[in-house]
């Protein structure tokens, strides 16, 4: 059995958009954003005689260096200490320690420098003041950043038509969908054309077309103008492929690894990665002893009911001691597919555990807590 090939996915990186590959100027002074040993503690509590306040360290040492032009992504789980980063590169937080200059400023001793020439679109649904249309609220926030009243009407109506909103123009604020909310929270980071934008889970909760439509929206903006930067956070696999140029991963306050996709993905071994559907059942602990055969991990059942199994195999020989193996066993395949690797295989082979793994974790933590 030969190992099926995937599709070609297309370019949408920088040099698909235009611009160089990779951002030249990485330096303290020449990079949009820089930063240098970041750290972030929290105190949880109060404390009490005897019993002192807890601290949690949410950064513990994080170097970051972003091109002008560059669309840099920083990919991880909840808590991993993406939010805690973006706040800081955007002065909403001080850091414990460190050095971070956004814009060519310390963002630290210039806050008001850095906060003229940068916008923040966190995910969620919260747009502004609901008693507003969408169409004031775009205004309101285009004088908070002193926009020429002419230019930031053109600009609205504008984002109107990009975003999908010109039905809901008229339509106040507190009477939109989590969706639509979301699509404004988007469009009003974009309507002071700032030097550099932060996207915090920007696509969070949004149905498939509103994300793909946004994902096209900023491929677009950065193409009418090289100079534009976007630093991206999300836990999105795809997203992540799809839009960065580079990718930082970062887990539990630290940046593990920091390159292109495709430079990620050389970092793990060049096998082809194969995912096989099964039925519930006994574990296929099997697998690892078929010579040419790595089993990379097993994700729970999903809603088809079946449980799926991810192998490293070298080559169709060694997929077909696997099948057999499955076949001994009296094991139902229910799908096979064969695929590069991915950045799940990068993040599993980096960091230790998939995504959906430590998103599982933390979920049974929090209702054991509860």
């Amino acid at each position: 059995m030969e190992l099926d090939t995937m599709n070609e996915q297309p370019d949408t990186t920088a040099a698909a958009r235009g611009a160089p590959p990779v951002a030249t100027d990485l330096s303290r002074d020449g990079a949009a954003v820089w930063a240098h040993a970041l750290t972030r503690d929290f105190t949880s509590g109060r404390g009490r005689p005897g019993k002192p306040a807890k601290t949690v360290t949410a950064l513990a040492g994080v170097d970051l260096a972003i091109g002008r032009g560059e669309l840099f992504g920083v990919l991880g789980p909840n808590g991993a200490g993406k939010t805690t980063t973006m706040k800081i590169l955007t002065t909403l937080l001080f850091p414990t320690s460190g050095e971070v200059r956004v814009a060519g400023f310390d963002a630290i001793a210039k806050p008001r420098e850095v906060r003229r020439r940068i916008s923040l679109v966190s995910g969620g649904d919260n747009a502004g003041y609901g008693i507003l249309t969408v169409r004031e609220s775009l205004w309101m926030f285009s004088q908070f950043y002193g926009v020429p009243g002419r230019l930031a009407r053109e600009r609205g109506e504008e984002l109107l038509d990009r975003l999908g909103l010109r039905e809901k123009a008229e339509e106040r604020v507190n009477r939109l969908s989590t969706g639509f909310k979301q699509r404004l929270n988007f469009a009003r980071g974009f309507v002071s054309d700032p030097e550099i934008v932060f996207l915090d889970e920007p696509t969070l909760g949004l149905d498939v077309e509103s994300a793909r439509n946004i994902r096209t929206f900023l491929r677009e903006w950065m193409a009418a103008d090289r100079t534009r930067t976007v630093v991206l956070t999300t836990h999105y696999m795809v997203e992540a492929d799809e839009l960065c140029d580079r990718i930082a991963i970062i887990d539990r306050g630290r940046i593990l690894a920091t390159d292109t996709p495709q430079g990620l993905r050389t970092r793990v071994s060049a096998d082809r990665r194969v995912v096989i559907e099964l039925d519930t059942g006994t574990p296929v602990d099997a697998l690892a002893r078929v010579p040419g055969v790595r089993l990379l991990r097993t994700t729970p059942p999903g809603e088809k009911g079946t449980i799926g199994v991810h192998l490293a195999v070298a080559d169709g020989r060694a997929l077909r001691g696997a099948l057999d193996v499955l076949t001994i066993e009296g094991r139902t395949i229910q799908n096979l597919s064969t695929h590069d690797p991915s950045l799940e295989d990068v993040f599993v082979a980096i960091v230790g555990r998939g995504l959906e793994e430590i998103e599982a974790d933390e979920a049974r933590r929090r209702a054991e807590g509860a």
